[in-house]
């Protein structure tokens, strides 16, 4: 069973992803050049995080994965974004 501790520090990890993201966004949008170090980074921090959550919600309770859930989407917009932006 996933702790409370557990996913409210896989939580902090997806948002501290998502920040880095829609930094990198924002910077890409507004020099119009991408930095492509950080902008693979970012993404690769996205997935990681995905992946963790996918993990984490196997030993979930309900409510639990329906949090870790949103997040997920949230994630995947992000990457969405960042895919569509950067290529």
């Amino acid at each position: 069973m996933a702790t409370r501790e557990s996913v409210e520090q896989l939580i902090q990890e997806c948002e501290d992803a998502l920040r880095f993201a829609n930094d990198q966004c924002t910077i890409s949008s507004t020099q119009q050049h991408y930095n492509d170090n950080e902008h693979v980074q970012a993404l690769q921090q996205l997935e990681a995080a995905y992946n963790d959550l996918a993990k984490l919600a196997q030993s979930a309770n309900g409510q639990q994965r329906e949090q870790l859930h949103r997040m997920r989407l949230q994630l995947q917009q992000m990457q969405n974004q960042m895919i569509l932006l950067g290529r």
